[in-house]
């Protein structure tokens, strides 16, 4: 395995470039490092950053799952996001035909 290959092949399966995976990596990242940072503090003064942890865990869940529907292997790697979009699809198309 060539050395470009080992940092573009992740990236490309994703519909990426090199740099623009590392920006989206860097941006769950540097949330996840407050998050724990906040989770440090929370542990010795329980009384601070209540919910300011979980909170950015399922912000940044919510981002990371949707963003495979745009990605172009996102049926290959995230089927699940799919099936309910095809089902909601069809059933739209539906009732435009029966209101036309």
């Amino acid at each position: 395995m060539g050395l470009k290959r080992l940092f573009t092949e992740h990236p490309s399966s994703l519909g990426e470039s090199y740099m623009q995976h590392m920006r989206a990596s860097l941006s769950y990242a540097v949330p996840l490092l407050g998050a724990s940072l906040a989770a440090f503090v929370h542990a010795a003064f329980p009384f601070l950053f209540k919910t300011a942890a979980s909170a950015s865990v399922k912000r940044l869940y919510n981002r990371m799952s949707n963003r495979c529907v745009a990605c172009p292997s996102g049926r290959l790697h995230r089927p699940d996001l799919f099936v309910g979009r095809m089902e909601v699809a069809a059933e739209d198309r539906g009732s435009q035909q029966r209101a036309a």
